[in-house]
């Protein structure tokens, strides 16, 4: 379920009226500097689209009429998902857009979840500000190798955070990316990559996060 925290909510949004004209639009992209704002009904309450900045300017240099309602380029009007929905529904969804409308469960507007909130989410997920290494095991997604890595690594250490990418079509591994908290140096890092690879765990990349953050 998609978490409420991580929505922006209406009220401190920028939003458009249905009725306001492409001129007036414009004006309210460029002052916020936003590429894309939502367009609501005249209740406010219902989402009609998304109105961008660079079909509005697309449509002035073709000597489009400024005073059309902005109604005329909305785009988007479909692309929104539930404040209930599945994550991973939102996750793909969200895909190419720079946010993601929310509706409440009267399909009224709720809010935006953004690109960036959705990354921040899931760079915390990670736990990168306490981790020391993110070690990355390759397995062929037999069953009990995920358990099996984990029973390892714990004989040395507590596992911060772990992330499972599985295979694409036509790939013969699975990529097991486990971070390991602050307490793990780089000795004990050693016989933790030993004791994987001697039960055929293959340990492809070790991400020292104290260098990268």
């Amino acid at each position: 379920m998609l978490m409420k925290s991580l929505v922006k909510p209406k009220s401190r949004l920028t939003t458009l009226n249905e009725d306001a004209t492409l001129e007036e639009a414009l004006k309210v992209l460029e002052d916020s500097d936003f590429r894309c704002v939502p367009v609501l009904d005249t209740t406010g309450n219902i989402f009609r689209g998304n109105i961008y900045k660079m079909h509005i300017y697309r449509h002035k240099s073709r000597g489009g009429d400024m005073q059309l309602p902005v109604t005329t380029l909305l785009k988007n009007a479909t692309k929104f998902v539930n404040i209930n929905s599945a994550f991973f529904y939102v996750f793909f969804s969200i895909k190419d857009l720079p946010y993601i409308t929310v509706l409440d469960n009267n399909n009224n507007f709720y809010g935006i979840l953004t690109h960036t909130r959705l990354l921040d989410m899931l760079s915390q997920s990670w736990n990168v500000n306490i981790g020391s290494y993110v070690v990355t095991v390759l397995s062929h997604g037999d069953r009990g190798d995920l358990e099996g890595m984990s029973k390892i690594i714990s004989k040395y250490t507590s596992i911060a955070s772990v992330i499972s990418l599985d295979a694409q079509e036509g790939e013969l591994v699975h990529r097991v990316m486990f971070t390991l908290p602050n307490s793990v140096d780089k000795e004990l890092l050693s016989r933790i990559t030993a004791a994987l690879e001697r039960k055929s765990f293959r340990v492809a990349e070790i991400e020292d996060l104290h260098d990268e953050y």
